[in-house]
């Protein structure tokens, strides 16, 4: 009780300054956001994510560029849906690499790059013709996947492999197989979040990208390993240009 101010208006003049100086330092202190290191997205690594709760249960995670996936606006992500069998592919490649230290064996043939052309031939045979949004959707998954494959589209066991085996001028569209182009398609939502796209043209993507999978999906026995090799070493090292 000896400690307590008696009330008196100066008295109250003093607390209400009190409060308000209070009030101003809380507002300086800084936030959880500002505390929070940036995340380099050199230090991306496929092994943070395990396909079972990504495909599978789809729990909230921190994708491995770093972005928040709960901070996306839902409006702007292109919505693939992946056909069942294609995701119990993802599972198996998840479980060779990271739980049986099994890898892809490299190159591989069919690599990134035929697998493009040979839809582009059954695309070209099934309509009588090619349109160029057909040929430009190609052409950015080709890209998409060149520059994503070593930042966001490995396990960590995989690094070794992929310093041995992809030197300079080489792109990994022509050393990697269709069980790495899948992994693309995991992560292509997150992506494509960041490119203007219109309502109608986001549609139409969707529907292109989906017809991919569905000629992935009908070809699976043919594009993808049903056995990863025990060896960490690669088939060869890959020198020389594209």
């Amino acid at each position: 009780m000896d400690r307590l101010m008696k009330h008196t208006p100066d008295n109250v003049l003093k607390q209400q300054a009190l409060e308000k100086k209070q009030g101003v330092d809380k507002s300086l202190k800084p936030g959880r956001s500002s505390q929070t290191k940036p995340k380099n997205s050199t230090d991306s690594k496929m092994d943070k994510e395990d396909p079972k709760s990504n495909v599978a249960k789809g729990k909230k995670r921190k994708s491995d560029s770093g972005m928040e996936k709960d901070n996306l606006p839902v409006e702007k992500l292109v919505k693939i849906q992946i056909p069942s069998t294609l995701k119990k592919q993802l599972v198996d490649d998840w479980e060779f690499v990271t739980q049986q230290d099994k890898f892809v064996k490299l190159p591989r043939s069919p690599n990134v790059d035929d697998i493009l052309t040979k839809y582009l031939e059954y695309m070209s045979k099934k309509d009588g013709m090619i349109t160029d949004s057909i040929g430009e959707i190609l052409k950015g998954i080709r890209c998409y996947f060149d520059k994503a494959l070593p930042v966001m589209l490995l396990y960590k066991k995989e690094r070794q492999q992929y310093h041995d085996t992809v030197k300079i001028d080489v792109s990994p569209s022509t050393i990697y197989g269709a069980e790495h182009l899948l992994r693309l398609f995991v992560k292509l939502p997150e992506l494509l979040a960041y490119v203007n796209i219109e309502e109608d043209t986001s549609t139409r993507l969707q529907q292109k990208l989906l017809d991919f999978l569905k000629f992935l999906h009908k070809n699976q026995s043919t594009f993808f390993l049903s056995a990863y090799d025990g060896s960490k070493v690669s088939e060869g090292k890959v020198k020389g240009k594209d």
